[in-house]
């Protein structure tokens, strides 16, 4: 390879090599072939050399700015309105948002100009080493899920809550912001993940009881022979989501990075566009923020194979919500949080079974499922009284006949 003596060639080597030219130790041809330049390259430096001597070995643009360099009004503009706009932004970001003005630069020649005006420094960040983990292979195949609470409207609002879920194999993110790391917030993000691009195969998170059971009832529904699962963990049971356990920070890496680049790059969107709400941030998190962030930072997975699981078929309302298995009296009664609801009787007898599930939807909305069927229902202005109710079961020997005043008496006959 042809050398270049103004950068890859130390000056004393190259003066000695001429030095002995000169003094015909060596030929031309020799000297070339030990510094690794062309023939041609050489004679035109020594024809220099002899004139100018070692003043010829410097280069003729050293100390010379570059034809391409920023003109200094230019130079200043940017530097202006880094301080006005960006001044706490890093130089690559700040290089993205300045291009956005016109005002293009090289993230690198801005980080130049930056630590030459003391406006930025680098700092360095140790950390103990960890063993590294190579990228799972499909798109879907793992999926980190984790809450970040952070002041994201700085001084503007309080801290909150950003629910993240990043796809292992492709860097692929996609968030909610919220007012805390929620059974509801986790399931809404997974339901908007699934709309998006479908069921992933398995979900990475950490203990948290939101996604998994303490180790104290975990065991001891394990000594009892049933599972223990909680909200979220029955939602994912159902849909054959398989969860891991992360046991630190650091194994679920990929989404604690992802968490860094929010708290650097979002804060600061939130602060350009003024936000101080959570309606509002989601509002900018999905208008162009999340399509950015993943066209900056997202690779190709290594197998073109999606895992992802289509969810067609499925009722997904009735899968993300709140679950609770409630006791029903013989006039189909059934309180839950610390109302009253009569069920519509699925015959006009006491109900076989004296067990509903109470499905809370994520918008509020109850379902009371009896033995695979949901019911229609109506809640009750005021409890009702125990002694009347057995007296009509009594009477009929076990069929339930309602009251004569009774709403839905005459629909039920």
């Amino acid at each position: 390879m042809k050398g270049h003596f103004t950068k890859s060639k130390n000056q004393t080597e190259i003066l000695h090599v001429l030095e002995r030219v000169q003094r015909t130790e060596l030929t031309l041809k020799s000297a070339a072939h030990i510094l690794g330049f062309s023939h041609r390259q050489l004679k035109r430096i020594y024809k220099r050399f002899k004139t100018e001597g070692q003043q010829a070995l410097v280069h003729r643009a050293c100390g010379k700015a570059s034809n391409r360099a920023f003109d200094s009004q230019t130079r200043q503009l940017i530097l202006d309105r880094y301080q006005q706009r960006y001044p706490d932004f890093g130089p690559t970001l700040a290089a993205e948002k300045l291009a956005e003005e016109g005002l293009a630069v090289d993230h690198e020649t801005l980080r130049g100009w930056l630590i030459h005006e003391g406006l930025w420094q680098k700092q360095r960040k140790r950390s103990a080493h960890r063993s590294w983990r190579e990228r799972r292979a499909h798109f879907g195949e793992l999926v980190q899920m984790d809450g970040s609470h952070h002041h994201w409207f700085e001084e503007r609002g309080a801290a909150c809550c950003l629910m993240n879920m990043v796809d292992d194999a492709t860097g692929v993110t996609l968030a909610l912001l919220a007012e805390d790391e929620t059974t509801v917030a986790a399931m809404t993000l997974l339901w908007k993940w699934i709309d998006t691009f479908g069921i992933p195969a398995a979900l990475y998170t950490d203990r948290k009881n939101l996604y998994v059971p303490s180790e104290k009832s975990a065991k001891r529904a394990s000594l009892e022979g049933v599972e223990q699962l909680t909200q979220f963990g029955r939602a994912c049971q159902k849909l054959g989501i398989r969860i891991i356990e992360a046991h630190s920070p650091q194994a679920k890496g990929r989404v604690e990075r992802s968490n860094g680049v929010y708290q650097d790059r979002f804060v600061k969107e939130l602060r350009l566009a003024g936000v101080d709400s959570i309606a509002a941030a989601n509002e900018l998190l999905y208008g162009v923020f999340l399509a950015h962030l993943n066209e900056r930072f997202a690779v190709e997975a290594r197998e073109a194979s999606d895992f992802h699981r289509s969810a067609q078929g499925l009722d997904l309302a009735a899968i993300f919500c709140l679950e609770e298995e409630r006791a029903m009296t013989s006039d189909w009664v059934v309180r839950f949080e610390n109302s009253y609801y009569r069920l519509k009787p699925q015959s006009s007898y006491a109900p076989a079974v004296g067990k509903v599930f109470v499905r809370k939807q994520l918008d509020g909305e109850l379902r009371f499922n009896y033995r695979g069927q949901d019911l229609d229902y109506k809640r009750l202005a005021e409890r009702p009284a125990r002694s009347e109710q057995k007296a009509e079961v009594s009477k009929t020997k076990g069929k339930y006949v309602p009251a004569p005043d009774h709403p839905w008496r005459k629909n039920w006959r």
